[in-house]
This record gives C-alpha cells, structure tokens and sequence, in this order.
C-alpha cells in the first residue's frame, strides 16, 4: 500500500476521492508534505490583555470571491504556523492568523513521562540521583511514527509532560542537559506532523518519593524527610509507584497520598513555607519556600530556554493538579469530602504528625460505598514499630516539623498526643489573618512563574506564548480568579474524570453525576440510565466546569486538560474477550459532553509503553487506548492499518470535528452509530470593525451563546472539518443545510471537508448580522453502528404495559364498587 497524500499517515484504499463539488487541492511532494501557497503573517503588532501573539492581518486565500472550496494547501488538523499564521486567544476562542476559530484537541503525550527509563521498580528508591528521563515519552527514532499516529488521528494538540525530577534530579541546580536536549530534539518535530504542544510540568502527590510523580527526591531530604522511612512510619504510600496498584485492595489508594505526611507537608513548604513553616530553614540557613520555589522557577526557566522559542511550542502549564497541602484546612481532625479522597486507611492531619513523629497510631480505615464514595468501616494500627519519617541529621533534628512550630505536642505521661492549634493552617499565625490559598500564594507564584518563563523565551518570543493554568482537581474556578489575578495570555486548563468510574474502574447502563451529588443535589435527580444517560450526565458536568471558568474569568479560553477513560474497567473482562463495549461507550459518553460544551481536550493518555499486563506501570492506572503489546515493533510503520494497530476504541476516539471555524462555533452533536454529524455556526461578514459586532445572548456565560462581539475581524471564508478517512472509506459523503452559493468538498487524503460559504459583506444588504450556517454531515450507506439507548427505550414497553395492566385492575375494581 503506498501514500497519496501528505504523508503516509493518510492514506487513500480503493475508489476514495474528493467528493461531490471539483475543487483544486495541491499535490504533496515527495517527503510528504504540501508546498505552502498561503501567505504566513509574521509582523507582531499590538494585541489587547486577552490576545497573544497577535500578528500582521494577511487573507487568507478563501477571502477572494474567485477561490474554488478545498485549494489552498491546508488540511483541518494542521496547527503548524506555516498553515494557520501562528495560534493565539481572543476572547474565550483560540484563533488562528485569519481570525478563524480553532478547535484543538489532542491527547497527554505521555503517562510514562511520570516514571524514568532507567527506573527499577524492586531497588525503589534507591539511584535517585542517576534516573534518566531521556526517551519519554518515546525515542527519537521512534518519533515519526508516533506523531503520524495522531495526526492520522486528528489528535494533534499535544500536553507534553515533563517532570521536574527529569530536569534536575541530581541535585539543585543541576540540570539534565541531555534530557533538555532531547525535549528540544521532540518538540523540533511536531510542525512537520502539523502538532503543536503545549509543556505541562506534571505532579501528583509531589514526587514518586510521596507516592506520586514530579519533584526530585532531594526536596523531601532537603525538608528533612528519610526517603527509606516514608511508607512503614505512614508518611507515604509507595507500593503504588513500585509498580503495585493492580490489586483490589491496592486499586485507587494513590489520591489518599495528598493527605499523607510527606506531600501534604512539601506542598505546604512550597506554597506557604513562609506562612506556616517560617523555623524551618535549608541549605545555608535559606527559608524553605525561597528555597523551594527559587529552585522551581530556575528549573522552569531552563526548561523554557531549552524549549520556548519552538514554532511547535504554544505555551506551558506551570503545575499539574496543585494541592493545598495543609492550607485551609479547617480542622486537624477532618478533611474536605469534595477534595479529598479517603480510600483504605488515612490518617487526619494530626495522626499523620504522630506517625510521622514515630508514635503508633490508630487510623481509621475508608472503605467503598455508594452513594457517597467511601464510608468508614474500621481501624488500623499504622507505623507499630514506631520508625520516624525524620532524619535525625536533617534540618529539623529529627523532630516533626509541625511540632517544631507548636501545632502539637506530645504528652510523655500520658503517653498521647494533643493539638495546641486546631486552626493553625487557616490563620496567620504571625497575624492572625485568615488565609486564603488562591490568593495568598497560588496566585502570586503563577505571576511569578510566567514572567520567568516570558523573560527566558529566547528571541523575543516570550509574548506569544499561551499559559495554562487549573484549579485544585475538582473544584469550580473560585470566584477570586478576577482580573488582577489572571496572567496575560492565560488558558483556564481545569480537569474531568467521571468519579464514579474512575473510583470503581467499573461503568454500565447505570451512571451517577457524581459531581452534583458531592454538592449536596438530591440523589435521585443525579441517577441516569443507558448511553444516552451517560450522554447527559457528561454533558451537564463537564459544561458547569466549563461555564463556572467563563463566570470567574470572563471570556477567557477553557481547555481541559485532562479526562480519560480506564481501559481496564469492569475487572478486566476486555484483555480476555477483547470486547471493548463499554470503554467505547463511556469515551463516547465524555468526548459527546465535550463537543456539547464547545469546548476543546487533550485526552489522558497516549502511551507507547502501556501493555495489557502492566496498564501505564503507574499506581495500578491503564488508561491509554494505545496498547504497544497490540502495535507493530517496527518505528517506521507508516501504513494506515499499521498506524492503526495497537489501538482500541478508534470509532469512539476518531471523531469528526470543526477544527477551523471562519466564524462561531455554536453547536456540534456527532452520533458515531451512523457517522452523521450537525455543526452549526455564526458566519460573520468581513468587512466590520471589532466594535461592529453584535452580541452573543444575554445572562449568565453559556457555551452555546458566545458573543458574537469584539471577534477577530474575518480574513477567511473557509472552514475545515476534520473528517476521519475512516469514516468515509466505501461511502459517499453528503452535506445538507447549505444555502445557494454555498460550496464544499471532502478530500479523504486531507481528512479534512471544506465548507465554503457564499461571499458576503457588511454592505452587501444584510447588514453587520451574523448568518447562521446549520450543516448536516451523514454517509451513504451510513457507518451502521449500536444506536444509543436510555430508559425509555429499554423499559418504555414494560413500563407501559404494567400501567395499562394497573389501570384495568383500578378500573374493574371502581365499576365493581357502582
């Protein structure tokens, strides 16, 4: 089989060709690429508070009345800057260079950048100082066929995880030149795939050494943690990390970490070392979060300087799911149910002190339940062998640090512990002023953060860059986050797992808005049933996430950031009877809640070294659809089927979308069963200045009522749709709902379908009014899938007959009693 198109990555099988209406697409060179003929604005001019990067205006081709649909030499999918003019915000949309709207979605590139190359589960944590990251996500030589892999896909808005245990985990300020070398080697390629990415520094429960991924092991020892004490005094869970977590009794317990000792107190150093920890003094008498946070942004900006003047490169994420630590806890004794997740046996806030003070303590023991996630069922004696999580030659002496600064004490007569402080990590306590995380420090270091990364950004690039950010994992975007807080060029990047099935690694007909039931909605109204029910209960969550950022922020971007689907739910039973049925349903489910919202993704997770036996080799996680056990061995595997092998759930993955949009989105709805599709969007005339524009629905934000004010002026007619090759392979494609003058054609090559709309301007008599353009997508024959169910489809019939059966009985018993 050979290639026809820009690369191998798409390929053309049988009869496939451009469809219905002639159109002129460029023909692809021999190293698979198309010759640009668009011209590419490079001139910065000035841009609002809310734009980045924003470039000299050039048309696009498809803005001169003569453009023939589908002959310019684009396809949907390509963010390369050659063929969009460099990405940037505008209001709540990213754009591109001819003020199209861009809808990017993608995956995390990759779960195994958590984990180093040379990682040796059986010695953990021994060789801190020599791990080397250099090949993750994949290597070098393997690159072309993992980028062609999603750009075959569509997927080619790439979260590019590091850690910052891969750039300096030798020691502080000693930075991993072959690792940074080998980042620039990677991200270099992403243009040539038409990929761009976005560098997110990821954590979980702050280190591996927590129980996690992310910071070096020297910040714990630095603190003045014993790396060999942490899981048997109860500071950590580390079996997770060393490759456990498969286990019933071990699956899940890895989130229960952020309460431990040793992250929650690295994260409190870190954010509020200075608050909370002010006794506390490292490295040549240095405050820990001046030492902390000094060692972070130096870290970042040799990332940034390594990486940041890449065409491939759009923007960073300075933290992956940051966590309070201790801060804002209410009561040493409690914990927040929204926040918090209590799985097996999780001590309190000052039990944990105790343990890791080397006293054995009673915890209590969580165990699943339903409707509410957990319920305690028990207790465990943890640390019996008394050993502390302090080193006796480290900067507290050996003592625990909260003891240190008068939060407990212990009473040797009593032989038991007692809190001095119940309050201490929510005032002051210098002031006695109530402290607010947001505010006081996550705020601050992210303005920090971003100009580090700006001023490091080498020539002159910094101002284009785009900055993502995320709250606390589920929580809303807090009403703080006002305009004083926000960072220039900022994406509000959040997270959305369904956490019901993320906790019990089990879904069916019978889903639960897991999300409403935490806030205390009635139980019955947060219940759904069948496909169509999961359709829904997505789609309400994920768009009150979205909807909650546009409240707080204004009309700024949302990306999530992360949502992922186990592959390894329902106790494995897909590995044997390779039935993927439900992991398709539920990614269905959530990529449907998504379009519904209009909001763009990067799904958790694309992993080239996931296999069905060891999942992601991470805490007992398996969520990449891409198995490498099911690929082919070869890197250079170009093929269409051979790209494809490896992978599961494709139909529900590979989905068409409006990528560019010369326009505003409003509406997208796919149903994958039929392959039809319903994109509607708002056709602005050119011609208009930004103040001409009208508005979108008053009220509260809504996703599918943007402001149709303030865009961008339009310098293209064209939109094009990403539209899979698979989909269309033996079918016709058919477009209905456009209007006369109105031209489109599908080039399967380019998996992409232009859509042309008639010329149109402000004077042409309709006025400065947008036009609405509702498209109907469908194929002859139609794909032939498992239509969607729901309640009244499965049991609208019994339920009807019990009625009738119910209304005879009343009947015969009213006429007997006349």
């Amino acid at each position: 089989m050979s290639s026809l198109s820009i690369d191998s990555s798409f390929v053309l099988v049988g009869t496939e060709q451009s469809q219905v209406l002639p159109s002129r697409p460029p023909t692809a060179t021999s190293d698979g690429t198309f010759p640009s003929s668009i011209s590419t604005p490079t001139s910065p001019i000035d841009s609002n508070a809310s734009s980045v990067g924003t470039l000299e205006p050039v048309n696009h081709p498809s803005s001169d009345p003569a453009y023939v649909v589908g002959s310019s030499s684009s396809y949907a999918h390509d963010w390369s800057r050659d063929t969009t003019g460099g990405i940037r915000t505008h209001g709540r949309h990213f754009i591109d260079g001819y003020g199209r709207v861009c809808n990017l979605r993608g995956v995390n590139l990759s779960g195994n950048c958590k984990t180093p190359v040379n990682g040796d589960h059986t010695t953990f944590p021994a060789g801190a100082e020599t791990v080397t990251f250099v090949g993750r996500p994949f290597p070098l030589e393997e690159a072309p066929q993992h980028l062609a892999r999603l750009r075959r896909w569509g997927l080619t808005f790439v979260r590019f995880l590091i850690t910052w245990e891969a750039v300096e985990h030798e020691g502080p300020g000693i930075y991993d030149t072959p690792y940074l070398s080998y980042l620039r080697s990677v991200l270099s390629l992403l243009p040539q795939y038409g990929l761009t990415a976005f560098v997110a520094l990821h954590q979980d429960v702050w280190s591996r050494y927590a129980g996690g991924s992310g910071a070096p092991a020297w910040t714990l020892e630095h603190v003045g943690f014993d790396l060999r004490a942490l899981e048997e005094s109860g500071a950590a869970w580390l079996r997770g990390v060393c490759g456990g977590g498969h286990t019933e009794a071990e699956r899940g317990l890895w989130p229960c970490g952020y309460q431990k000792l040793a992250a929650a107190t690295m994260a409190t150093c870190f954010w509020a070392g200075d608050t909370f920890a002010p006794k506390l003094r490292v490295r040549d008498g240095v405050p820990v979060q001046h030492f902390l946070q000094d060692a972070f942004l130096d870290m970042w900006e040799a990332v940034a300087r390594a990486v940041g003047d890449l065409d491939g490169v759009l923007g960073f994420e300075m933290m992956n799911e940051p966590h309070r630590g201790y801060v804002d806890l209410p009561s040493l004794h409690g914990f927040d149910y929204n926040t918090d997740l209590h799985l097996g046996d999780v001590p309190s806030a000052f039990q944990s002190f105790l343990l890791g003070a080397g006293y054995p303590t009673n915890v209590n023991r969580w165990t699943r339940s339903f409707p509410m996630p957990t319920r305690r069922t028990g207790r465990t004696l943890l640390n019996p062998h008394g050993r502390k999580a302090w080193r006796e030659d480290g900067p507290t002496g050996g003592r625990d640090l909260w003891e240190m600064h008068g939060v407990w004490k212990w009473n040797g007569e009593k032989n038991a512990g007692a809190v001095l402080v119940e309050s201490y990590f929510v005032n002051d306590p210098a002031t006695g002023r109530k402290v607010d995380w947001y505010t006081d420090f996550y705020y601050p270091l992210l303005k920090r953060w971003t100009a580090r990364v700006r001023g490091a950004v080498a020539n002159g690039r910094g101002h284009e860059k785009v900055f993502f950010v995320e709250p606390v994992p589920n929580e809303f975007c807090p009403p703080s986050w006002t305009s004083e807080h926000q960072l220039p060029n900022m994406v509000f990047a959040p997270h959305w797992y369904d956490l019901r099935v993320l906790f019990d690694k089990a879904h069916g007909e019978f889903s639960v808005n897991v999300q409403a039931l935490a806030r205390g909605a009635n139980p019955i109204k947060t219940f759904h049933w069948g496909q169509k029910g999961a359709r829904n209960n997505f789609a309400t969550q994920i768009r009150s996430i979205v909807e909650a950022g546009y409240r707080s922020l204004g009309e700024r971007p949302v990306l999530i950031g992360e949502c992922g689907v186990p592959m390894d739910m329902n106790g494995r039973a897909a590995f044997k009877s390779d039935n993927w049925t439900w992991q398709r349903r539920m990614m269905d489910a959530m990529i449907t809640g998504l379009e519904r919202a209009n909001v763009g993704f990067t799904l958790w997770n694309y992993n080239p070294d996931n296999d069905d036996t060891r999942g992601d080799d991470w805490n007992g996680e398996n969520f990449s659809w891409f198995s490498n056990s099911r690929a082919p061995r070869s890197a250079l595997a170009q093929d269409a089927d051979e790209l494809d092998a490896g992978a599961r759930i494709l139909d529900a993955v590979v989905r068409p979308y409006a990528a560019k949009t010369a326009g505003v989105p409003l509406r997208f709805e796919y149903e994958p069963a039929t392959g039809a599709f319903t994109y509607s969007w708002a056709v602005l005339p050119t011609g208009l200045g930004e103040e001409d524009r009208e508005s979108g629905v008053g009220g509260l934000p809504s996703v599918h009522a943007p402001p149709l004010t303030g865009h961008a002026p339009p310098l293209a007619r064209e939109t094009e749709i990403f539209v899979p090759a698979r989909l269309a392979r033996g079918r016709r494609l058919i477009v209905d709902g456009l209007v006369d003058g109105d031209a489109y054609t599908y080039d399967a090559a380019r998996q992409t379908l232009f859509i042309l709309p008639a010329a149109q301007s402000s004077d042409d008599g309709s006025g400065a009014r947008a036009q609405t353009r509702t498209v109907r997508v469908r194929f002859d024959p139609p794909v032939g899938g498992e239509l969607p169910n729901d309640f009244r489809g499965d049991f609208g019939g019994a339920v009807g007959a019990v009625s009738v059966v119910l209304l005879a009985l009343v009947a015969y018993y009213l006429i007997g009693r006349i």
